[in-house]
C-alpha cells in the first residue's frame, strides 16, 4: 500500500524580491497569467482522490484556478515567522540583522518568537505521514513554496539545513510516493493522472 502525494507550489503574489513572510496576499495578475500558461499539464491533477491546499489566498486561489476544488489544511500553513510576519527577508535583516544570521544558522532558533524551521519542517512532515494510506492513493496539495521545501526536506530525511538550498518555483510540481515515514521523491514531466 502506497500514496502518491503530488504537491503544486502556489503561484505568485509579489516579485521574489517582494515575497513577504507569511503573506496572506492574493495572487498577482502575474500569478494568474501563470496559473492560465500552466493550466493543461496541471489540471489532470484534479483526477486525484485527495485534493488540499495550505489555507492561504494564492494557494486556495491557484487550486480553484485549476479546478482542484481543494479542502485547506492548517498544517500546510506558511512557517509561524512571529514578528517577521508580513516583512521582507531584506525588511527583518535591516531590523534584526544577527537575529535574522541566528535563524539562518540554526534550524532550531526562534529569534522571531514564532515557529523554528526544524518545528516547520516537521509539522509538514507529520500531515504527510498521516494521509489515508489506502493502496494507489493520489494525493495533490497546492502549497507555499516554503511548505513544498519542507515537505522535500522531511521526505528524503535530509538535515534541515537543506531547507535553504531548495529552490521551489511557483507552479512547479513535486510528488513523493510511499507511505507514513518511507518516502520517495518522484522526478516526472507532465503528471500521468487520467
Amino acid at each position: 500500500m502506497h500514496l502518491r502525494v503530488t504537491f503544486v507550489a502556489a503561484a505568485r503574489s509579489s516579485s521574489l524580491l517582494a515575497e513577504r513572510f507569511e503573506d496572506d496576499r492574493p495572487l498577482d495578475q502575474a500569478g494568474w497569467d501563470e496559473v492560465q500558461r500552466a493550466a493543461p499539464e496541471l489540471v489532470p491533477l484534479a483526477a486525484a482522490e485527495l485534493r488540499y491546499c495550505s489555507p492561504t489566498p494564492r494557494s486556495r486561489a491557484t487550486g480553484d484556478a485549476l479546478g482542484f476544488a481543494p479542502l485547506a489544511q492548517p498544517a500546510l500553513r506558511d512557517c509561524d515567522m512571529g514578528r517577521w510576519r508580513g516583512f521582507t527577508l531584506g525588511e527583518a535583516m535591516a531590523r534584526e540583522p544577527s537575529a535574522v544570521d541566528a535563524w539562518l544558522a540554526d534550524p532550531r532558533s526562534v529569534p522571531h518568537g514564532g515557529e523554528s524551521l526544524t518545528s516547520f519542517i516537521s509539522r509538514v512532515g507529520g500531515w504527510l505521514d498521516t494521509r489515508p494510506a489506502d493502496d494507489g492513493s493520489r494525493i495533490v496539495a497546492v502549497a507555499e513554496p516554503s511548505v513544498v521545501r519542507a515537505a522535500l526536506v522531511y521526505a528524503l530525511k535530509a538535515q534541515p539545513s537543506t531547507y535553504w538550498n531548495i529552490d521551489v518555483r511557483p507552479l512547479s510540481t513535486i510528488t513523493l510516493t510511499g507511505i507514513n515515514g518511507r518516502w520517495n521523491l518522484r522526478l516526472e514531466g507532465v503528471p500521468q493522472y487520467a
